[in-house]
């Protein structure tokens, strides 16, 4: 019996996908994909200041039509406003030089994977009317683009993640204190890297985002090759944020590397669960709506 394909974009191979679109377009079919099973979240939100027009949806307050507009072009038009999100968040995104590496040419880098990633959390949030901001980080800080709710926010988003990065290292301790100050009350912040940083640094900059209320979602972006050595022969290891290399038979080392990868792993997962905050592994060969449900899951979890 032939396999079943996959007919949500959620559901579909990552890299196969990348490849039918801009990543705009990759986005909204993910997230179209993604909602499609899920029912409108009950919150609603209100406040004075008014920030734009956006088409009627089942379950909209009537007393927000503005019928002007609705006599004139004959479209049911809902007026949103500037605080009308159940919460803000802020994505931090690692672009450093070790991000942009794939262990295989068929799967994508794992910065390519995790722009992807982050348009299709942006666009969800947006969606259920939260307002988004985006940290980008790498040696230094790349973009920093305020939370907001409008329509609008996605495509600054978008453009942002097409704009240079891959510096030789990573200070993402510093992303996610930039990104905590985006957001004036508690709300969420999702964090995306291969997570090759100082872990003392890393754990500092949580707890203080911890302490004030938000919450975090670390998404640990790896390729299948770095969890698992699947190469023969000799092979010269380096540091691709340094300049360290060694030359190693892969058979020789192969358990070793498998038992510090699997060390490494469970003490993020252990340092991580003592402050509060959420910890996924994501592998570049997942579909993308793996990731979109541990975002979807953080937000789900605020009142």
């Amino acid at each position: 019996m032939p396999p079943i394909t996959p007919t949500r974009a959620d559901l579909i191979d990552p890299a196969s996908l990348a490849s039918l679109g801009r990543i705009e377009i990759i986005a909204r079919w993910v997230v179209d994909g993604f909602l499609s099973g899920l029912h409108r979240s009950p919150k609603k939100g209100f406040s004075v200041e008014f920030a734009e027009f956006r088409p009627y949806q089942p379950g909209d307050d009537l007393r927000f039509i503005d019928w002007r507009v609705v006599a004139r072009s004959d479209k049911w038009m809902v007026k949103q406003f500037e605080e009308e999100t159940n919460t803000r968040a802020a994505i931090v995104l690692d672009v450093s030089r070790s991000m942009d590496w794939t262990g295989a040419p068929e799967r994508l880098t794992k910065l390519r994977y995790s722009e992807q990633v982050v348009a299709a959390i942006a666009l969800l949030l947006i969606r259920q009317r939260d307002a988004v901001g985006l940290v980008r980080y790498d040696d230094k800080l790349r973009t920093v683009l305020p939370a907001r709710a409008r329509t609008i926010q996605w495509r600054r988003i978008v453009r942002a993640l097409e704009e240079s990065g891959a510096g030789p290292d990573s200070r993402m301790a510093e992303g996610v204190q930039q990104a905590a100050k985006l957001i004036r009350r508690p709300g969420i912040l999702v964090v995306v890297s291969d997570l090759l940083v100082d872990q003392d640094q890393m754990e500092q900059s949580i707890r203080v985002a911890r302490a004030a209320g938000h919450q975090v979602t670390v998404l640990h972006i790896m390729d299948p090759s770095e969890i698992e050595l699947d190469s023969r022969g000799e092979a010269i290891f380096y540091d691709p944020e340094g300049t360290l290399e060694v030359t190693a038979t892969v058979s020789d080392v192969r358990q070793a590397y498998a038992k510090t990868v699997v060390h490494a792993l469970e003490e993020w997962r252990l340092r991580l669960a003592a402050l509060g905050a959420g910890y996924e592994v994501i592998r570049t060969d997942m579909p993308f709506g793996v990731p979109l449900r541990k975002a979807f899951a953080t937000r789900q979890r605020l009142p």
